[in-house]
């Protein structure tokens, strides 16, 4: 069973509640932070690292000696990483897709591919509980770089499904969590009852709707702003699995690095619910 947790914006404690959601199993599980461009599950869940690779992404190289300038790699290219002057080939590698057009239609075969690294995979493992274990993933995309979807499903390649895969998706609606939560059994929501959570809600709900997903939602700071989310949540008959109240403890604990379940040990059995909740929604799956 994969579960991805994700949240219309950041911000929501959407971490807070993966982590929590991993740590509260008796059971081998997997943990995968997709939020590549910050990823910070692991300050929580503090895993040691085993496994390092660099990632690359290949780029177009041209021969000047076979190219004649003759401008089709550009015509071919819709995210205008090649530019073509009068004397030269311009290269642009941070706006590639690595799409391979520019390559394919060189009349000369004047171009070739290389690779360029573009971040880090790192795998690990910790064991918070006697006899199981969380086999950890993440990726770290470099400062500047643009190809986050790549490695997003570099990371997702590493995917274990003989074990629950918790997957931390990235906030927001765009591309990457696409890309995270697409192959999910079940996405897990996390928002606030503020009119900037209740929106954004509402955006990757139409999402997930649109691509079929099965969906719950966790109230964060559920004791704060308005009732909308709740209201919404009933009309559209979308489970509440959680709410979690304000609490100034929690938050000192989380400026530590101390995962939700640690700063309040009640929270435990009740992330251990929540799991047993999506497993029984999840379409033909028989519980564990």
């Amino acid at each position: 069973m994969i579960i991805s947790v994700a949240s219309g914006k950041g911000g929501t404690g959407k971490t807070t509640v993966a982590t929590s959601l991993a740590l509260a199993q008796k059971r081998d599980i997997q943990f995968i932070d997709c939020d590549v461009e910050e990823p910070n599950a692991h300050i929580f869940l503090r895993p040691e690292i085993t496994r390092v690779e660099k990632i690359h992404l290949p780029v177009p190289q041209v021969n000047p000696e076979l190219c004649d300038l003759c401008g089709q790699c550009q015509e071919a290219c819709a995210f205008n990483a090649i530019a073509v002057t009068s004397k030269e080939v311009l290269l642009f590698p941070e706006l590639c897709h690595s799409c391979g057009a520019c390559q394919l239609l060189c009349p000369r075969q004047a171009i070739v591919e290389v690779p360029r690294e573009i971040g880090l995979l790192e795998e690990g493992i910790l064991r918070p509980n006697a006899g199981h274990e969380i086999a950890f993933v993440h990726g770290r995309l470099n400062p500047k770089e643009i190809a986050t979807p790549y490695l997003i499903r570099q990371v997702k390649a590493r995917m274990d499904t003989n074990r629950p895969v918790i997957m931390d998706a990235p906030p927001g609606t765009t591309c990457p969590v696409v890309q995270t939560i697409k192959d999910s059994d079940y996405c897990l929501l996390v928002t606030e009852p503020t009119p900037f959570g209740f929106h954004d809600l509402k955006l990757i709900i139409a999402l997930l709707e649109k691509i079929r997903i099965p969906h719950g939602v966790v109230i964060n700071r559920c004791d704060m702003g308005d009732h909308a989310v709740e209201s919404f949540c009933a009309e559209k008959n979308i489970p509440v699995l959680m709410r979690i109240p304000f609490s100034l403890d929690i938050a000192r604990m989380y400026a530590r690095g101390i995962p939700l379940i640690e700063a309040d040990r009640k929270f435990r059995q009740a992330f251990q619910d929540v799991f047993e909740e999506i497993e029984q929604a999840v379409p033909g799956r028989d519980p564990a």
